[in-house]
């Protein structure tokens, strides 16, 4: 059993991380709160107990970046005596920034704590990893503190508007895809030291709005799925998603369309186009009676017994299904053929309906025509 600590746990990544490593076999993570860098007794006795500390505590935002510059050094000098005093030979894994590279005291005080530890590593024969991490994204960061895209996904949900003062190109990984890399240092893979992770997307500061502006308007305000196109535009909206108040948003009433047949309601719109829905229907009532040109159909009785009948325009022959929610089955619909669904049960006949489009009652491609 490896025993992982995680300086910084309660943070960003920290909390993902811990939480990723807990699903793991063979792992047992070694809780960590911030008060413990206050106590050296109690941040010595965290580090004898831990095969690997990934050392993720750090202060990222402050109006005095001498603050920021002091803090960050003074967390690592604060690990590195702890080490030292424990006679620790853990594997320590630090998180240092891309912002290295420039010209601020928080990629100072970051490129500064690597070097530290490294040192430390050297000459005292223990294990280190230093990581070189681009921007990071994804669910639950802290707006105006650890991203932008935290920052405009709070705006966007809490009925503000994003401003940009520079529209620049900005390289991001996605914090699942973080933190398996991570894991691989964890569990003992061989990476070089310092390790420049690299970035698995790369988009104008206007792109990564642009989309969030979409999601915002079809997804919060239509409550349509939209059209997710590549693993960022999946991550950038599971991202977007958990900034959503789920007490303010949820549950979110369907329509009901109800009749001498039963009711039909509308629950998934998607952004490709499709659309999910399903209905109750009476026993011995039937729907349908008409065909479609162009769309896809699919029926699915979840619950009671049907009669799928399909019959192609211009011709004769039918075809007749019988479908058992017990067995929950789907028949799919051709174009040109006319079909419909007949409750032959005695109870209430569930169906769900899938269809490619939108209904639109202006172009509805529904022609009407008895089996």
């Amino acid at each position: 059993m490896t025993k992982v600590g995680i300086t910084g746990q309660a943070g960003f990544v920290g909390s993902h991380l811990f939480n990723y490593l807990g699903l793991q076999e063979g792992i047992e993570c070694i809780p960590f709160t911030d008060d413990i860098f206050d106590d050296a007794g109690q941040l010595s006795a965290f580090v004898s107990g831990c095969d690997v500390i990934v050392h993720l505590a750090a202060m990222n935002r402050h109006p005095d970046p001498e603050v920021i510059y002091n803090t960050n050094t003074g967390l690592v000098r604060k690990l590195i005596t702890a080490l030292e005093d424990s006679g620790s030979k853990a594997h320590v894994i630090f998180s240092s920034s891309t912002q290295e590279e420039l010209d601020n005291l928080y990629g100072k005080s970051k490129k500064e704590g690597r070097e530290m530890l490294q040192s430390w590593a050297g000459r005292s024969g223990g294990r280190f990893t230093g990581l070189i991490i681009p921007n990071v994204f994804g669910p639950f960061g802290k707006p105006f503190y650890n991203s932008f895209v935290a920052t405009f996904c709070h705006l966007l949900t809490h009925d503000g508007e994003p401003e940009i003062h520079v529209d620049s190109e900005v390289r991001l990984i996605y914090v699942n895809e973080l933190i398996a890399a991570i894991y691989k240092v964890v569990r003992g893979d061989e990476t070089p030291s310092p390790w420049v992770i690299p970035h698995t997307s790369q988009h104008k500061v206007t792109y990564i709005r642009d989309l969030l502006l979409n999601y915002r308007d079809l997804y919060l305000a239509g409550g349509i799925i939209p059209e997710l196109n590549s693993p960022f535009e999946i991550n950038l909206f599971n991202t977007f998603r958990s900034y959503i108040d789920p007490a303010q948003r949820f549950p979110v009433k369907l329509i009901q369309h109800t009749d001498n047949r039963g009711t039909f309601v509308e629950t998934i719109r998607l952004g490709t186009g499709g659309q999910v829905s399903f209905s109750t229907t009476k026993p011995g009532i039937t729907r349908g009676n008409h065909f479609h040109t162009r769309k896809i159909e699919r029926f699915a009785v979840i619950r009671g017994k049907a009669s799928i009948e399909l019959r192609q325009i211009g011709t004769s022959q039918v075809h007749r299904f019988y479908l058992d929610g017990n067995e929950p089955s789907y028949v799919d619909m051709p174009v040109w053929v006319t079909h419909n669904i007949t409750n032959v049960g005695d109870e209430e006949l569930f169906t769900i309906f899938w269809i490619n489009e939108w209904f639109n009652p202006d172009d509805p491609d529904t022609f009407f025509e008895t089996v």
